[in-house]
């Protein structure tokens, strides 16, 4: 079935402003071209109107085009018709046409726009706005139309009207759509460049994009206007930056995204700029503003410009000058100050074009009344104070003020009124004094946001060559476009038919003077950049380039790590090698994953000049279930024939082989022999008590049958020890752990419990395990204990970010004393007083504290076991003030610290658990320096939505008082000792805005007396508030409670304390004095909690 378009009910076509969205065609409604066959139904199509002559050649790819279908026997119609496609945008594009039942009897027209209803492809789109037109077959008589503008994509890929049109209008001969038992349908659309399919746009236009990083939509577009200021171009490709790092350094990648603009045939990547930045992939996801980004980045060209052939350039082409003067009426004295602009910002607001945003720019104010200009020796003037412009600059950048804050709702809007900017552009009548040339200027770019002040997305409208041809830049794709596209559409405004672009409009705007477009707008070619600087680009981009086909063919090859006896020297723990020194220590060849075993063989003996199965022969070595250990074996069924990748355990395609090689040192020519049913692979250990090391002693292929008694000979022999030398052997499992061996037993396949090849045998001296007996590492397992113990500790200073991070070597058995007295010796603390806490699970910052404890181990506060695969852990760690058994006796309270110039900073405190508030101010008063001439005492309050809740008594007790409300100890003022119950007052101030709910600022305590004139009140305030008499003149005060806001008309009355002290007022609403002003610090409030500033770190 298809959904309604707009009410049954109404019988009569209208404009589709006046009817609800137009609803899409459900997947489900049936297609039934048979029907059309039947019917005769005849299509036509009409070419699309051609932009210019340069779409000629490709007219598949047109922005615009016209659909016509012709349906016969039009009553007898049943089902869905559809019209031939034309192409455009290259995308193919049809009428749909279906009669639809309303109930009741009643049918209507169903009329729709289809796009690339074909495709397979999951992700493509395309926005597109089009006139549906019922044609008038009668003079006299309009064609019914209605218009749709919709993005296009594969499950919304027809859009349109469910009820069109009545049946019964349509069939009646007297209203003229049909005629002859036919109706003709067209369609006239205009189509955005479409995403997610095959488009070149540097065929279509001559021109490529930038692909966008997540939310990079703002730097892309202007990137490209910076592109297009050729100029700008050729200077920064003569930045010097032969030295430069290739990470860090902004110059050049800017140079890198020029030339890559300038030479490549696809969209361009921006990841090397933003690095360059010092941007994080965080840092890429993250809105921001066009202009500020603009500024940010010429100040950053700017600096490397300097001392360079192109030094002064930017200032060349983007600054002006204005001057700012306060002129005085009725004596001779003026002020004034030039200053320079690389930008102008103008109002948007109540402004119907540019003209009269300069006119505002420009408007003179008059100093006047209380408001009169300061004139020095002249005192107090009238005087009027203005700006006025001195020069303009070649490159014109406007930004339109489109963000404004509305303290009612404290958050920032985007206004989108329609303001309109001429494609040329007069300024002559704004400078103090004409230049040498008219300042008349021609449209160069338009850069265009959609969407709200919390985010949307950033076009460019560019006309390149300053002739009037534009092109549209959307991230990668490059689209022709009509004047109208780039200028009047972008005004923005309610009038326009489409929700899409009631929020689109221009942002940012490029001028280019029309004295120096040609100067400007110079060609660039490869002969301006510099020879170094092509022949780098040059080859990064073969080195890119290689590096894509490695990653196209990466699987097609696996990586082969070859390891040899001398790799496990040295190594330290179960298995011989762990992964992590197998990677460090292998050679790696990369080879396909189809070749054979006799194939690697054949490879490995052309890399290393030996002679296959004779001087050498592979094993391949597994991974150990102990986690992260190594270990040669054999492969069931292995030969010749088998792919390599078969003996590839994971995803990467990483293969590791153990080369055997022939004793050469002892005089052998050849390997000794191995057969697979009588022979095994033993590799040996010795552990020596003296040093607690493990020392490697090579591998022995023996039969079988062999005892270990025979054994015992070449494996003393191995470590120099006498032949008869009493040895006990151990079987290290694949787990790690050590198995005695009986070696009275018959063979040596017999005394092992896991016998395969790559079985490991670890032996030690009975002789030195006496003599070393009472040592704690004196016998082998336990020293296998303690390396399955061993841990590394990464410690963070919390309150130091600067310093580098503490690795310390550690052990699960470590109690917390023994952590923290390694701690406290690398960074000379009291261990005591080290208060440690673990990392958060969930994010990369510290979690919860560490109890104090001297017994539990580190196993225990990780809550973890010696199996467990990871070896480093992170704690962070702070100093304190207390021991920290004493602390957990504390409260740890964070409070606000007021002194009398109400300065607040932020503190924190340890008072006992069982102490006062006395208590907590004798230990703040203990850390702080008073103010002078303060009263050298203090108060705690309680504040809540930054109003005072009440004065907390000094022999409260802590741990009754609680700490649901913000804590804030001040100094009292000398004046606010001692106060008279009878005569005196301390009453609660608070700053708000409009609502008494919405409070801000730092509120305070003001000591008021019986009778006391309320000016008397406010001057003391002006005082205490540092605020100037301009500004506190915007002040109102008002009396305010929980359910009410008094405001004093008069200012100018007496102070009753009856008006404050009254018996009536409860508890929870005793009064307070409100100051009602505008929040100046509240502009950053209000914005995406993913915006901050902008700012380029190299």
């Amino acid at each position: 079935l298809m959904k309604s378009a707009r009410p049954v009910e109404d019988p009569y076509p209208v404009k589709v402003t006046e009817l609800s969205e137009p609803m899409d065609v459900e997947e489900n409604t049936a297609v039934l071209m048979d029907n059309n066959k039947s019917n005769g139904v005849c299509t036509n199509k009409v070419d699309s109107k051609k932009q210019d002559e340069e779409e000629d050649d490709d007219d598949d790819y047109k922005a615009e085009g016209t659909l016509r279908l012709q349906i016969p026997e039009f009553s007898q119609v049943k089902g869905q018709v559809l019209s031939e496609p034309i192409y455009v945008r290259g995308l193919p594009w049809k009428i749909m046409a279906i009669p639809r039942e309303l109930g009741r009897n009643q049918r209507s027209l169903g009329y729709f726009l289809q796009c690339n209803s074909d495709s397979d492809c999951p992700s493509w789109s395309c926005y597109a706005s089009a006139t549906l037109r019922l044609k008038s077959q009668k003079e006299g008589i309009d064609d019914c139309e209605k218009t749709i503008s919709h993005v296009f994509y594969p499950k919304e890929n027809d859009w349109g009207y469910s009820c069109f049109l009545r049946w019964e209008e349509v069939v009646d001969p007297d209203r003229g759509y049909i005629k002859d038992d036919t109706i003709v349908l067209e369609v006239h659309l205009v189509a955005d460049a479409p995403h997610g399919v095959q488009w070149d746009s540097k065929k279509h236009t001559g021109y490529i994009g930038l692909k966008n990083q997540g939310a990079t939509c703002y730097m892309n577009s202007l990137l490209q206007t910076l592109f297009f200021t050729n100029k700008l171009r050729k200077a920064v490709y003569q930045i010097s930056t032969e030295q430069d790092d290739p990470h860090k350094s902004v110059a050049l990648a800017m140079q890198r995204v020029f030339y890559e603009l300038q030479f490549s045939d696809k969209p361009v990547g921006t990841k090397k700029l933003t690095r360059s930045f010092g941007w994080d992939a965080f840092d890429s996801f993250l809105q921001h503003d066009v202009q500020e980004l603009c500024r940010v980045l010429l100040d950053n060209l700017e600096s490397k410009m300097k001392d360079t052939p192109v030094n002064g350039v930017i200032p060349q082409l983007f600054e002006g000058k204005m001057k700012s003067y306060v002129r005085c009426k009725k004596v001779p004295f003026e002020s004034n100050r030039e200053e320079a602009f690389y930008d102008i910002q103008l109002n948007v607001k109540g402004k119907a074009n540019i003209y009269e945003s300069f006119k505002d720019y420009v408007a003179v104010e008059t100093l006047e009344g209380d408001n009169k200009y300061d004139a020095g020796d002249y005192g107090l003037q009238e005087a009027t104070k203005g700006v006025v412009f001195i020069k303009f600059p070649p490159v014109l950048h406007l930004q339109l003020m489109r963000v404004q804050y509305d303290p009612l709702n404290d958050q920032n809007l985007k206004i989108n009124d329609r303001f309109e900017f001429p494609e040329k552009l007069d300024l002559d009548e704004f400078l103090e004094s004409k230049e040498s040339t008219p300042a008349k200027y021609t449209l160069h770019a338009v850069l265009v946001h959609s969407g709200d002040f919390h985010g949307g997305h950033y076009v460019v409208y560019i006309n390149p060559k300053g002739n009037g041809r534009w092109c549209k830049f959307d991230d990668d794709v490059v689209s022709r476009c009509s004047k109208s596209e780039a200028i009047e559409q972008n005004y923005g405004g309610n009038d326009s038919e489409s929700a899409h672009r009631h929020c689109t409009n221009a942002y940012m705007l490029a001028y280019i003077r029309d004295s120096v477009m040609d100067e400007i707008l110079c060609s660039v070619n490869e002969v301006d950049i510099p020879v170094q600087l092509r022949a780098r680009l040059q080859r990064e981009r073969d080195v890119e380039a290689l590096r894509k086909k490695e990653k196209s063919e990466a699987h097609l090859f696996c990586t082969v790590s070859v390891l040899s006896d001398d790799d496990f020297e040295g190594h330290q723990g179960p298995d011989l090698i762990n992964v992590e020194q197998a990677d460090r220590v292998s050679r790696k060849f990369r080879v396909r994953r189809t070749m054979i075993f006799s194939d690697v063989y054949a490879f490995m003996a052309r890399e290393y000049q030996l002679t296959p199965l004779v001087q050498f022969r592979l094993w391949p070595i597994s991974n150990s279930n102990n986690g992260g250990g190594l270990r040669p074996t054999t492969v069931p069924n292995l030969d010749g024939l088998t792919q390599i990748d078969r003996l590839s355990t994971g995803s990467e395609l990483e293969i590791a082989l153990y080369m055997e090689v022939y004793d050469y040192l002892h005089g052998e020519l050849e390997l000794p022999s191995y057969r697979h049913s009588d022979d095994v692979l033993l590799f040996l250990k010795y552990y020596d008590p003296v040093s607690q090391t493990l020392i490697y002693c090579g591998h022995m292929i023996v039969s079988i049958d062999i005892s270990l008694t025979d054994m015992i000979p070449e494996m003393c022999a191995r470590v120099n020890l006498p032949p008869d030398t009493e040895i006990d052997i151990y079987e290290e499992d694949k787990y790690g752990d050590l198995e005695i061996l009986d070696k009275a037993a018959e063979s040596v396949q017999k005394a092992c419990s896991d016998f395969v090849d790559g079985l490991i045998l670890v032996y030690q001296s009975v002789d030195l395990l006496k003599a070393q007996r009472g040592f704690k590492l004196a016998e082998v397992r336990s020293y296998y204990t303690e390396l399955q113990n061993r841990i590394e500790l990464e410690l963070i200073d919390k309150q130091l970010d600067c310093v580098d991070n503490l690795l310390i070597p550690a052990s699960y058995e470590w109690t917390y004393v023994d952590m923290a007295t390694v701690v406290g010796r690398r960074i000379g603390y009291d261990p005591f007083k080290i208060q440690f806490s673990r990392s958060s699970v969930y994010k990369d910052s510290n979690g919860l504290t560490v109890r104090f404890s001297l017994t539990s181990k580190l196993k225990d506060i990780l809550n973890t076991s010696p199996r467990n695969r990871v070896r480093r852990y992170r704690f962070y760690f702070q100093r304190m003030p207390l021991r920290i058994d004493e602390l957990e006796l504390r409260f740890q309270v964070r409070i606000q610290y007021m002194d009398m110039k109400l300065r607040v900073e932020e503190m924190i405190v340890y008072p006992s658990k069982y102490g006062t508030v006395q208590d907590l101010l004798n230990e703040v008063s203990a850390g702080i320096q008073f103010s002078e001439g303060s009263s050298k005492r203090l108060r705690l309050l309680q504040i809540n939505s930054c109003r005072i809740v009440c004065t907390v008594q000094p022999d409260m007790v802590l741990e009754q008082m609680g700490f649901n409300h913000v804590v804030r100890v001040e100094e009292i003022p000398p004046d606010q000792v001692v106060v008279d119950p009878k005569s005196e007052f301390l009453l609660p101030v608070a700053h708000f805005y409009k609502d008494c709910y919405q409070t801000f600022g730092t509120p305070f305590y003001l000591k008021v007396k019986n009778g006391e004139p309320f000016g008397s009140v406010k001057q003391r305030i002006q005082r205490m508030l540092e605020v100037s008499d301009k500004e506190f003149e915007k002040f109102k005060f008002a009396l305010c409670t929980v359910s009410r806001t008094t405001y004093f008309e008069n200012e100018n009355f007496i102070i009753n304390l009856t008006d404050f002290t009254a018996s009536h007022f409860s508890a929870t609403a005793k009064p307070w004095l409100g100051l009602d002003h505008v929040n100046k610090l509240a502009k950053g409030r209000g914005m995406h909690t993913l915006e901050k500033a902008i700012v380029i770190h190299n």
